[in-house]
């Protein structure tokens, strides 16, 4: 976490499956992949960290958090790999604990 903070902005680019749901959310906004993130947030083992977007957009009036495993980067950045485990970790740590978040169901 210091080390993505200290690295701050940071470029990223949108996954096409993650801008297409926050152009859901933001239709009058023209959204491209590219963006910076401006601010990291850990929200614990369920949340794992949460980056907030910044588009470029003059006015853009909703503020956009997403699961840093929704990003890609280039891979030329010094965090890249460190970036790249950490999310092969939670995308793994996710399957394992099933579509209840680690739940379970109840008898």
């Amino acid at each position: 976490m210091a080390k993505l903070k200290a690295a701050l902005p940071l470029p990223a680019m949108a996954t096409l499956p993650m801008l297409a749901q926050l152009q859901e959310q933001a239709p009058s906004l023209d959204l491209l992949p590219r963006c910076q993130i401006t601010q990291i947030h850990y929200a614990g083992d369920e949340g794992g960290i949460l980056c907030k977007l910044d588009f470029g957009q003059e006015d853009a009036d909703p503020a956009f958090f997403v699961s840093i495993t929704h990003l890609t980067f280039d891979r030329r950045l010094p965090l890249a790999r460190e970036i790249a485990a950490y999310q092969k970790h939670r995308v793994k740590r996710l399957r394992r604990s099933g579509p209840t978040g680690g739940a379970g169901r109840y008898p």
